[in-house]
């Protein structure tokens, strides 16, 4: 059986849903200075200046860093009114970080919320943020440029699929959940590279919806297969597969995941569509303080942080920089 087939099942195994959300909580981070000539392990936090103001971060560096060896980073974004804290409690990253050998940073949003176009809050705009936030982590611990990725909730699922079209030269792939691209956005969206991407979207979102927003809204999201679509056109991808997974619960809840995949597209990229019928505002398989939840996604077996991860090992900046010098 090929490495994608094995992928697709593994997808498909573990990406079960739920109409339950999961909520994170908004913890107020201290952040502390790392100075550049000392590699501090474990976890810790950092902070930059950038555009003015003073930028924080949460960081896990596992304890199998070394700094002879450049080590994948994967940046994860909280979503409205959390923070990296609780977001990295929530996805469990770090734990896949010490299991799979990656830094994972999970960064701070001004006033916990995230900025795309340079508008809000003081002109702040959150994508200059994180390419400068790349150039210092890449300055403070040995990174793969090659293998920089990231993935976000919510509003950071914006954000992330935002770095999709204005950052491909320095990701190298893409993982949003409960996001959608923006449609003020999507007009001036033109990476120059490919964009390999993996979206996992509720069909019953009460927060993004899943057949997108009224164009008169001030931040208007586009639709979730529309923006699986713009990401397949722009990869020029030739083929697509769909699956369907069908689960009884112990409550007689039945529950269905269809997954698209589209295949074939330039330089090996690769464009992923999860929609959770029946599911809500939620990370799939995220640590909560709802015992009911918790309890559910353990017999689900579901863990989309592990399915996202392996995405990302799929992709590599490489192969989309070579493909594009042919």
């Amino acid at each position: 059986m090929s490495k994608k087939s094995d992928f697709l099942k593994y997808v498909l195994s573990c990406l079960l849903s739920t109409t339950l959300a999961v909520t994170s909580n908004s913890l107020q981070v201290e952040a502390k200075s790392i100075p550049r000539e000392k590699i501090l392990l474990s976890e810790n936090y950092g902070r930059l200046r950038n555009q003015g103001q003073l930028r924080t971060y949460y960081i896990y560096t596992p304890k199998s860093y070394n700094p002879k060896h450049a080590m994948s980073l994967v940046l994860v974004f909280h979503g409205d009114r959390g923070s990296g804290n609780s977001i990295a409690q929530v996805t469990r990253f770090s734990n896949l970080a010490e299991a799979f050998g990656f830094i994972a940073v999970y960064p701070n949003g001004l006033d916990h919320q995230w900025s795309f176009t340079g508008h809000l809050r003081k002109k702040i705009d959150d994508i200059s943020f994180v390419a400068a936030l790349i150039e210092h982590l890449q300055r403070i611990r040995n990174i793969n440029s090659h293998k920089i990725y990231a993935t976000g909730f919510s509003q950071g699922g914006i954000l992330t699929q935002a770095l999709a079209c204005k950052l491909p030269n320095k990701i190298a792939a893409f993982a949003s959940v409960a996001g959608s691209l923006t449609a003020r956005l999507v007009p001036s969206c033109h990476p120059s590279l490919t964009v390999s991407i993996m979206m996992i979207n509720g069909t019953k979102d009460l927060s993004v919806d899943y057949y997108g927003d009224r164009i008169s809204q001030k931040e208007a999201l586009v639709s979730i297969p529309e923006t699986a679509n713009f990401w397949r056109r722009h990869d020029q991808c030739t083929s697509s597969s769909q699956f369907q997974k069908l689960t009884g619960t112990k409550s007689n809840n039945r529950l269905r995941v269809k997954t698209l995949r589209y295949s074939g597209c330039r330089n090996s990229s690769e464009v992923l569509q999860l929609a959770v019928v029946n599911g809500g505002h939620f990370w799939p398989g995220g640590a909560s303080s709802d015992t009911k939840l918790n309890q559910l996604n353990i017999q689900l077996g579901l863990n989309a942080s592990r399915a996202i991860w392996s995405f990302f090992q799929r992709h590599s900046l490489s192969s989309l920089i070579k493909g594009k010098n042919r």
